[in-house]
């Protein structure tokens, strides 16, 4: 058999043309693969969610919160006492100045001032009424941690000046079951209202010229039945030709009585039984 030279050299060409694809096909093929593989491997970590096991716990703190407010314990309260009212005009002047309208509007001033300074004020009455001493009282007796603070205007007097009084001294009694009376509520307070006043006349004797440098003793009927400490302060007078001469003095009282009941508040205790301090 003849050999064709020219058609075995057109074969060995097809057959390496053959080869070389079939080695370029299965090189596509092994990168393809890897490449696939690489991918399926990461993809997991990239989608799947994170374990709750892999993941830190973080403690949740409940929000910080401030403390609820603490009443201030002792005296708090003052119960302020406009006097007379209603029929009783109290003491009154020849323009027609009545007491009962004058301390009413000096208890407006004196409330603010004790308010600043901390204190609930309770008023014995708001408008032209007239309790009785006895309903008066009640309204401090009923509180605790209080003091009473009667407000009025002299008939006499030096004109411009305010004193305070606290109640004559009462023998300590006591019925058989040991109880005070109604009548001497206010012995057992007698050494602190003292103190009071005199805190309180200190103050007005700097700021009204003439007035008293402590407290005055009397007979005070609204302050005899009172079981805290107790004080009466009395401006003069109703005899001032003009009103205004008085009212230039309410704010001046007003400061002088929340003040000195602040600066008596360290020096507040209850009373026991048969005590005066």
């Amino acid at each position: 058999m003849l050999l064709d030279v020219g058609n075995i050299a057109r074969m060995i060409r097809r057959a390496r043309g053959w080869n070389s694809f079939r080695m370029g096909a299965f090189f596509f093929l092994q990168v393809f693969g890897a490449a696939a593989l690489s991918f399926s491997s990461q993809a997991p970590s990239q989608t799947a969610p994170a374990s709750p096991v892999a993941q830190s716990a973080v403690p949740l703190t409940p929000p910080q919160t401030a403390p609820p407010a603490v009443p201030r314990a002792g005296l708090n309260i003052v119960v302020l006492d406009p006097a007379h009212g209603g029929t009783d005009p109290g003491a009154r002047g020849t323009g027609g100045i009545r007491e009962s309208e004058i301390v009413l509007d000096f208890a407006a001033q004196v409330r603010r001032a004790l308010e600043a300074q901390g204190f609930q004020v309770l008023q014995t009455r708001q408008g032209n009424e007239n309790p009785s001493f006895d309903d008066r009282s009640a309204i401090a007796n009923a509180q605790s941690g209080a003091v009473f603070v009667t407000l009025h205007i002299a008939s006499t007097g030096l004109s411009g000046t305010a004193r305070v009084y606290v109640n004559s001294d009462l023998p300590v009694t006591t019925d058989v079951g040991g109880l005070i009376s109604w009548d001497r509520a206010q012995t057992p307070f007698q050494g602190l209202s003292r103190k009071l006043g005199d805190q309180v006349q200190a103050l007005l004797a700097q700021r009204f010229k003439g007035s008293p440098s402590t407290a005055q003793t009397a007979a005070v009927r609204q302050l005899r039945t009172t079981a805290a400490p107790a004080i009466a302060v009395e401006i003069s007078s109703v005899v001032v030709e003009n009103r205004t001469d008085l009212d230039r003095m309410a704010p001046g009282v007003a400061d002088a009585i929340a003040t000195g009941v602040a600066a008596f508040r360290p020096s507040y205790v209850v009373p026991t039984t048969g005590s005066t301090p």
